[in-house]
């Protein structure tokens, strides 16, 4: 047998070895004949070209080819860096290296501080980025809910992106099957006292395209006119009322017959009574959700929520501030104390967790997912990924309709516009399928650099257990420079 093909099946070998080690077997099963493929492009069909039948379609879907220039079984994690873009709510980027040429895209949550993911630094040096569940339990115990939670998120997008791309698959394929092919969104919408043009608001989201509405009624709405609020600032009878002036309105705009959800956290619901009394007062406009009630958001909460519930055929939903399945999720889907989870998926746990979540709301409950979202579109994409695995999605959330004209331009890879008629295309390339713009990227900076290298974290703060080596005394009492399992 000449040397060339022997290489050429010990390469395969290996390829084969490094994919059952990390749970993606039959992934690699489906992409190997891709591995004749031009590096780095994704084949349009024809011979070698890797195709499997499209869901409930028999269609071929088409996937790129394993990264020649990657070996698996040696890829290791060599640095960790992060950008922020400057926008409605900043946008924390970051770009996990490897030792090979391939790398990994994540966000932290918006709003949140990269510092979140570049801090775990020393627990992702030296280890493959293909041990995903591995390296998500050790960063797991420095996380935690709202932005807290954005760390962990942003690590988990990374090292998905680079999975996809060095088996050559989209990340969606990652997580399961595709249950759909593009994904619905819907836009918060910039709120009024005036019911009049709170519904041209809304009808100028209908000729945007989307087919899903959401608005806010908060206190500042309702309250400018005297009665509305009591002395604590907790909506009357009379405010109440006037709220849903507002939903009527736009309601009478849209149509009856659109899905239109209400945001009520800003209605600083603190009690049970006053949420039962927000539910009531809203049940004639036959809302797809009525979201949080209670200021805080409140998805701890999950007591108050099922008797709100209880008294009340308004669907209720909440969580966008909680993050992970046993942390932040269980009780509430356990007592079904809401019709429908909210998940932002920078918060919730990013690919795997948030899917973790829905799924497990889905099976136990039959209770559905929303996604919160108001990060930048690499964000938005990761979340399209996720989405497209579950069971009973019903819609996500855009945050820079109005007023970021180049919010989509700052991914390359897809066709724009990016929401189309209301969805989100998802993507069959390679990991995310999506790269950040350089060039734009650049322009809306929060801080000069671009993945600028760092040593701040280099040190763990969080712990001396675990990352790379250290200085220390092993178990049998002598001075070691070097990483133990055994404590």
């Amino acid at each position: 047998m000449k040397a060339s093909r022997m290489r050429d099946l010990s390469r395969r070998a290996m390829l084969y070895q490094a994919a059952a080690a990390s749970g993606l077997g039959g992934v690699y099963t489906m992409s190997a004949s891709a591995q004749q493929a031009t590096p780095g492009r994704v084949p349009a069909g024809g011979p070698g070209a890797p195709t499997l039948p499209g869901p409930g379609r028999g269609a071929p879907v088409h996937y790129g080819p394993i990264n020649k220039f990657s070996s698996p079984s040696d890829l290791k994690i060599t640095d960790i860096r992060a950008l922020r873009v400057a926008a409605n709510f900043d946008y924390p980027i970051i770009k996990v290296f490897t030792n090979q040429d391939v790398y990994g895209l994540g966000e932290v949550r918006d709003a949140g501080d990269e510092n979140l993911a570049l801090a775990m630094k020393p627990l992702l040096v030296g280890r493959s980025p293909l041990d995903i569940s591995g390296i998500l339990q050790s960063v797991r115990p420095y996380a935690g809910p709202g932005r807290q939670g954005g760390g962990f998120s942003a690590i988990d997008i990374a090292l998905h992106d680079i999975t996809g791309k060095v088996f050559g698959v989209p990340v969606w394929r990652l997580l399961g099957d595709k249950k759909r092919d593009r994904v619905r969104m819907y836009c918060d919408t910039t709120g009024t006292r005036d019911p009049k043009k709170y519904g041209e608001r809304m009808i100028a989201r209908m000729k945007l395209g989307f087919t899903f509405f959401k608005m806010d009624v908060t206190t500042n709405f309702i309250g400018g006119t005297p009665g509305n609020l009591d002395t604590e600032g907790i909506p009357t009878d009379k405010g109440l009322e006037y709220g849903g002036e507002l939903i009527g309105a736009v309601r009478d705009a849209i149509g009856w017959d659109k899905p239109l959800a209400v945001d009520a956290a800003s209605l600083r619901c603190g009690t049970v009574t006053d949420g039962i009394r927000a539910a009531k007062a809203f049940e004639k406009y036959r809302l797809s959700w009525l979201e949080d009630l209670f200021y805080t958001g409140g998805f701890w909460r999950w007591k108050d929520f099922k008797e709100i519930k209880a008294h009340t055929s308004t669907k209720l939903l909440t969580g966008e501030d909680g993050f992970g399945l046993e942390e932040g999720f269980q009780e509430l889907i356990d007592n079904r104390a809401v019709d429908i989870i909210h998940l932002d998926h920078g918060t919730s746990g990013g690919c795997r967790e948030t899917k973790r979540i829905a799924d497990y709301a889905y099976n136990r409950e039959r209770i559905q997912t929303a996604i919160h979202m108001a990060g930048s579109p690499l964000a938005t994409i990761a979340a399209v990924h996720t989405a497209a695995t579950l069971d009973d999605f019903v819609a996500m959330e855009c945050h820079a309709v109005d007023f970021i004209s180049w919010w989509q331009q700052l991914i390359t890879g897809l066709p724009q516009p990016l929401i189309d008629r209301g969805y989100i295309a998802v993507p069959d390339a390679p990991g995310l399928g999506v790269e950040l713009n350089e060039a734009v990227v650049k322009e809306h900076l929060r801080q000069p650099g671009y993945f600028e290298p760092g040593t701040r974290w280099d040190e763990s703060f969080v712990g001396r257990f675990r990352g790379g080596p250290w200085p220390h005394f092993n178990v049998d009492g002598v001075w070691v420079n070097e990483r133990t399992e055994d404590y």
